[in-house]
C-alpha cells in the first residue's frame, strides 16, 4: 500500500495532481481543500495518501495531514459512501467545517453538497458521531496560493471541469462558476468561491 509520496510537482488539474517521485509519475486525487495548499509546479510535495483497488481502476487520494486522510477513511466505511464522494465532501468544505456540521446536527448544509441527498446526509450525522470523537476539530483552514495566470476562458473551463470531477453536472456547474467568476482570479480561487457558494 502507497500511504506517503514524496517529489516534485509536475502538473495540476484540479483535483489530480501529478507528482514525480524517483522518475516515477503518480496521478493522486486530492479534495480541493487540499489541493489549494499545494505548492508551485517543479517544487518539493510531501502528501499522505490513501490507495484505493477496484477491479476496473488503481486510485490514489491524496491529504496534507493526517487528520484529513483520516477523515476520508472514515467517510468511505459509511454505508453508500465511496471515495468519489468522500472526495467531494471534503471539497465542499474543510475537514473542521464538516466535523461541526455532523456534530450539531446541520443536515441542510450537508445536503448542499454534491451528491448528497438527505437520507446520505442523515446516515452521515448517525454513522459519523461516534467516529469523529477521534479526530481533531482543531484543523487549520487552507490558505490560498496564487497559482500562474492563464485566460479567463481557459481558467472557467478548467474550473467547471474541476466541479464536475466534483460530482456536480455539467450545466450547474457552468452555472454556479458564471456566478462567482471575477477579472483577474486565478483557478483554484475561482474553484473555492464556487464551492463556498454551492453551499
Amino acid at each position: 500500500m502507497i500511504g506517503r509520496l514524496r517529489g516534485k510537482v509536475i502538473e495540476k488539474q484540479p483535483p489530480r495532481v501529478l507528482i514525480e517521485v524517483g522518475g516515477v509519475g503518480y496521478d493522486v486525487f486530492m479534495p480541493m481543500t487540499c489541493f489549494y495548499e499545494l505548492p508551485d509546479n517543479g517544487q518539493e510535495v510531501i502528501v499522505l495518501t490513501h490507495f484505493v483497488v477496484r477491479e476496473d481502476a488503481q486510485i490514489l487520494y491524496g491529504f496534507n495531514n493526517e487528520r484529513e486522510r483520516e477523515l476520508f477513511r472514515e467517510l468511505i466505511k459509511v454505508n453508500g459512501v465511496g471515495p468519489k464522494l468522500a472526495l467531494a465532501i471534503l471539497s465542499g468544505m474543510s475537514a473542521a467545517q464538516f466535523l461541526h456540521a455532523v456534530e450539531f446536527n446541520e443536515l441542510t448544509t450537508l445536503i448542499k453538497l454534491p451528491g448528497v441527498g438527505r437520507k446520505t446526509a442523515e446516515r452521515l450525522i448517525v454513522e459519523m458521531k461516534d467516529r469523529i470523537k477521534n479526530i481533531s476539530t482543531s484543523i487549520d483552514e487552507p490558505i490560498q496560493k496564487v497559482g500562474e495566470k492563464h485566460s479567463t476562458n481557459h481558467i472557467e473551463n478548467e474550473a467547471v471541469s474541476a466541479l464536475i470531477a466534483l460530482g456536480y453536472k455539467p450545466q450547474e456547474a457552468s452555472r454556479i462558476i458564471g456566478k462567482v467568476i471575477q477579472p483577474d482570479m486565478d483557478c483554484e480561487a475561482l474553484i473555492r468561491e464556487a464551492l463556498k457558494a454551492a453551499l
